[in-house]
């Protein structure tokens, strides 16, 4: 039987038509179809189709069956190499598959910021502006429009197309805003107006402006122009009446030139002066005045001027200046931070915008502060306004802003002039006082120098917190021309016992206030407490003298010839000894009471009149000890005297008695 050629011819691939016509090159499974992985598991088929071996007959000759296998060999070779063609088209396929899809991405996105949409249009052109929707398609309008310029640096010929429906909705958006934010600053200049809801309001639309300055510069000028037109008009405004307002409840009695400390109360002014304070002291004396500087009513709530008049109610200067400038550091910082965020400024831009709304409400105030200052002569309240501005600059400092740093060294520069003039008023004052045109003498405290210790523990307890080298310079110039004065009075008495009576009294005075306020190490209390202390010393051997004065001349003369080795000179003055031990024997009670009822009676302080007693008390138990150990020496050893010499316990338990008790 003849075998069938047909049947027994190699299958060729390309018999099978296998084009690329018949794959779909936009899905992703003709990648699938034609990987690698495919053709390993379609291998099988082909050669099963291409393989497929009939069986011969026997009388099949051999050379039939090497023709046979060559053929089959040559079959494998083409198989073989159209496997590397359908791999190189696999691959090359699936890279353009990759580049269509990155084409296809980056056109629709280009599409999608290209396109303007529908509702876009309807909400820009249909919706208030305080819709949240509004918001939200005027952002999705901004980045169109700077799409749509970065496109047309580009040259990009669609950009063309939606050119003019955007600008179109760029001009209704800028329109509709301009005339929200008009009528927001507009509605700042009704009366009674608390401008900061609108401000607020403004704030939560901040993106309108930075729409406007993006895209419309001319539209923005003119709302920031505006609203700085507005704020600063409404701020001159308001300020101005509000310190008008704060003058009118002011204590009308305040110092003038002629109320300085050195000036006596008995001076006679002219016949058209006005007449004086009631009380000329009520200048140097702080009370509660220094109160303005606690935390409490440093920050606390500002005055209402016509509230206080109401009540009848006055203040002092510091507590109206106080009010003002607090709610001018509320306000200022306040706006300050409004300015940065709503008109996006910072740095010196920031500033600059600052002063354009509030410089004509600080020149006001400046030239109010210049005009009181020029006329004032209350050191005190000149001073708690200094530390007021200190404390505030503190304050705006801690909330890190600057804007109203140079309104408060402007104010500092007119204070501290006026301050240190004033000071230096009084200093010459009192370098100047006439000990012969203050009236009768007393020993009692000088009203002079109770208005220096007034005013000096004053300044002291408020400068406490910010120091001023300049101000204890001047303190200590008022000290030095406080104590020549005293001196001075002092040397009008013509017993050296008032001189230091009167000398103790006013050192006593002026430290008793001054530890009141002041630091206990402060130099005005050392200097006083040692004045006060080497006077003290001086009475007690005064007071001494007079009752005891031949046993404290004959102690001290003996422990000076003991020194020198010449006690013997005194060897024969047994009768003066003789006179002394019984004098003191039977006199030192009595003397002892009349020199506490004395000095009771010469200090105004009991508490200092106890302590000199005391002291005096204890100086004469250490002269009569000292007596005793002078009597104790070889050269009076024989004295038959020494045995009526007062036991020296016995002594000390019953001067413990005359203590006086406060």
């Amino acid at each position: 039987m003849k075998p069938d050629t047909d049947a027994m011819a190699p299958l060729n691939l390309g018999d099978l038509d296998l084009t690329t016509d018949e794959f779909i090159l936009d899905e992703v499974d003709t990648i699938d179809k034609f990987s690698p992985l495919f053709l390993a598991l379609s291998l099988p088929l082909s050669l099963s189709l291409s393989l497929s071996i009939p069986t011969f007959p026997p009388s099949l000759s051999l050379q039939r069956m090497e023709g046979m296998l060559s053929g089959f060999q040559s079959d494998l070779s083409s198989i073989s190499s159209e496997i590397q063609t359908l791999q190189q088209q696999s691959v090359s396929m699936n890279m353009r598959l990759k580049n269509r899809q990155a084409v296809r991405s980056h056109l629709s996105q280009l599409v999608d910021e290209l396109v303007v949409p529908g509702a876009m249009i309807q909400v820009i052109l249909e919706s208030p502006v305080t819709e949240q929707e509004f918001l939200e398609q005027l952002h999705e309008l901004n980045n169109k429009i700077n799409f749509a310029k970065e496109l047309s640096f580009r040259e990009t010929l669609a950009c063309s197309d939606i050119q003019d429906i955007v600008d179109r909705l760029k001009i209704k958006a800028v329109t509709k805003i301009r005339e929200f934010i008009l009528q927001k600053i507009y509605s700042f200049r009704k009366p009674m107006t608390n401008y900061q809801i609108p401000q607020n309001t403004l704030l939560k639309y901040r993106f309108f402006y930075q729409f406007l300055l993006a895209n419309e510069r001319t539209v923005a000028k003119e709302i920031r122009d505006e609203y700085v037109d507005t704020m600063s008009k409404i701020y001159y405004s308001y300020f101005k009446s509000y310190s008008g307002r704060l003058l009118k409840v002011q204590y009308e009695e305040v110092a003038d030139k002629d109320d300085l400390m050195g000036v006596e109360d008995t001076a006679k002014k002219g016949f058209f002066s006005k007449p004086s304070l009631k009380s000329r002291n009520t200048i140097f004396t702080l009370g509660q005045r220094g109160a303005v500087l606690s935390p409490a009513e440093l920050e606390g709530p500002i005055l209402i001027p016509h509230t206080a008049q109401r009540g009848d109610c006055r203040y002092p200067y510091e507590t109206l200046f106080r009010s003002q400038h607090y709610a001018l550091l509320d306000n200022g910082c306040r706006e300050f931070l409004f300015l940065s965020d709503f008109f996006m400024v910072a740095g010196n831009s920031a500033l600059d915008l600052f002063n354009s709304v509030m410089g004509k409400t600080l020149s006001l105030f400046l030239k109010s502060m210049s005009t009181y200052v020029s006329d004032c002569y209350d050191s005190i309240a000149v001073f708690l306004c200094i530390h007021i501005i200190l404390r505030f600059r503190a304050i705006t400092n801690k909330r890190t802003i600057p804007a109203l740093d140079k309104y408060w060294d402007a104010v500092l520069e007119l204070l501290w002039p006026r301050f240190e003039l004033i000071l230096e008023m009084n200093i010459q004052s009192i370098r100047n006082t006439d000990p012969q045109k203050l009236g009768v003498l007393d020993t009692r405290p000088h009203y002079i120098t109770r208005r220096y210790a007034e005013f000096s523990s004053a300044i002291v307890s408020i400068n406490q917190t910010f120091t001023s080298e300049r101000t204890h310079t001047l303190l200590g110039q008022l000290q030095v021309e406080v104590e020549n004065f005293v001196l001075k009075m002092a040397a009008e008495f013509p017993s050296r016992r008032d001189q230091l009576i009167f000398l103790i009294n006013n050192y006593d005075m002026m430290l008793s206030v001054l530890m009141e306020r002041a630091a206990d190490d402060s130099k005005e209390v050392e200097g006083f407490q040692q004045l006060l202390q080497a006077r003290s010393q001086e009475f007690i051997e005064e007071i001494l003298s007079s009752p005891f004065g031949g046993m404290i001349a004959f102690v001290k003369e003996s422990e000076a010839l003991t020194e020198k080795g010449q006690l013997d000179r005194l060897k024969n003055d047994e009768a003066r000894i003789t006179q002394l031990v019984r004098g003191f024997s039977s006199t030192w009670k009595q003397s002892v009471e009349a020199l506490s009822q004395d000095v009771m009676r010469s200090f105004t302080n009991f508490k200092n009149g106890t302590g000199i007693i005391q002291g005096a008390l204890t100086q004469l138990i250490q002269y009569y000890h000292g007596f005793h150990k002078v009597l104790a020496q070889p050269t009076f050893r024989s004295l038959a005297v020494r045995s009526e010499l007062i036991n020296l316990h016995h002594l000390m338990v019953e001067v413990k008695k005359h203590k006086p008790n406060f």
